[in-house]
């Protein structure tokens, strides 16, 4: 099933401030809560949705890209996670709590689903890939090493030296929330929050792993697969959710972004989805016709050229460019013919040409039918 547009899941426009997109959220999220919506399965997939649109429209980079590129500039290899779909009730409560903290008041949440623990969330890594056109044009996996923070191995990520190093937080006594309640012209009001001493775990460590000072996280590395799909272009950035740096004790890990860079080509161009080739031509083949081999990214072809073909004409061979991301069609290969005018003569080919100039087929004579450079550009562009 196609994704909906983000826009339209949370019914902004696609201008909209961060303000008017949070504030769409926040609608949607209480209209399809699951705890609102019992049993509800299709309830469920618009709550998830809506989080899903909400976590790439609320980030600056990602809605730039998705703006650009649509759910292919947001394509990621390592399946689960946000912006590429399988965005759990967990994932959705974990990170955007404070959201739901302020929609659903200090219960978090109509079931009190949300335990108010604050969760940390690792740095995201940004890396560069190298494409060549035959890699763009199919489709590519690529390996890549990459030095991140990973969860610490001697305490798994707990950042404490073993399962008995800790003890009840004092500030909340183990609940991991702290409550305050405050005077105002409309009575006493009681808000609850997180812990800001243990970050709502309810506990803290006495004893830190020695490994990573407490922290949770230890320097390493790992090596990726990435799967980036055909038709990618430069610039454009893919994101591998929950492949970046490792968050301290336990949280979420940041995300993976892949940014593509293209390689330039020995002798084709790219213009978006077509490609270009420069021709060039003998005057004998221009004047009399040749079958001539050009490059494609599917290996070599042969093409006719008819006689008295002229310089500047464009041939289209459909359908030999590259596909596009989103997976309308594929452009074309445009072939540039140009005559190649030696720039230095014999004798025996200056006499030669010499009497050819004298010839009266060899003087030119434009044809009054034969379109002029800016038709053939408006023919091309069609």
């Amino acid at each position: 099933m196609a994704k909906r547009d983000y826009y339209d899941v949370l019914q902004v426009h696609r201008n909209a401030s961060k303000d008017e997109i949070k504030k769409a959220y926040r609608k949607k999220a209480l209209e399809y809560h699951p705890d609102k919506n019992p049993g509800d399965q299709e309830a469920e997939e618009r709550f998830k949705e809506a989080a899903e649109a909400y976590e790439v429209l609320s980030d600056d980079n990602k809605r730039a890209r998705y703006d650009k590129y649509g759910h292919a500039g947001l394509t990621g290899a390592a399946g689960g996670g946000f912006s590429g779909g399988g965005m759990t009730i967990e994932d959705i409560f974990a990170n955007f709590g404070d959201i739901f903290g302020d929609v659903f008041g200090p219960f978090g949440g109509f079931g009190g689903r949300s335990s108010g623990r604050r969760v940390n969330k690792g740095s995201n890594i940004r890396v560069k890939v190298k494409l060549n056109l035959q890699e763009i044009a199919n489709g590519v996996t690529k390996k890549i090493k990459v030095s991140k923070y990973i969860a610490c191995n001697a305490c798994n990520g707990t950042g404490a030296k073993n399962a008995s190093a800790y003890s009840t937080c004092s500030t909340c006594r183990g609940s991991g929330q702290v409550t305050r309640v405050t005077s105002t012209f409309l009575g006493q009001m009681q808000t609850t929050t997180t812990c800001p001493t243990c970050y709502g775990e309810g506990k803290t460590i006495t004893e830190k792993c020695p490994n990573c000072s407490g922290e949770g996280i230890e320097k390493s590395e790992e090596v990726i697969s990435i799967t980036i799909p055909a038709g990618v272009g430069e610039g454009m950035q893919l994101t591998v959710s929950g492949k970046g740096n490792a968050a301290r004790r336990g949280g979420v890990n940041g995300d993976l972004f892949v940014v593509i860079h293209e390689e330039d080509h020995a002798d084709l161009i790219r213009d978006g989805n077509d490609l270009l080739y420069n021709l060039y031509l003998s005057i004998p083949e221009a004047a009399l016709g040749a079958a001539v081999e050009i490059p494609t990214i599917d290996g070599k072809v042969k093409i006719r050229i008819e006689s008295g073909t002229q310089p500047g004409k464009i041939l289209r061979l459909r359908n030999k460019g590259l596909p596009d991301v989103n997976g309308y069609g594929r452009g074309d290969l445009l072939v540039s013919i140009n005559v190649w005018i030696p720039k230095e003569l014999s004798r025996e080919e200056k006499i030669l040409l010499e009497k050819l100039s004298q010839s009266q087929n060899f003087k030119p004579k434009p044809d009054a039918m034969e379109k002029n450079f800016f038709d053939r550009m408006k023919s091309y562009f069609k």
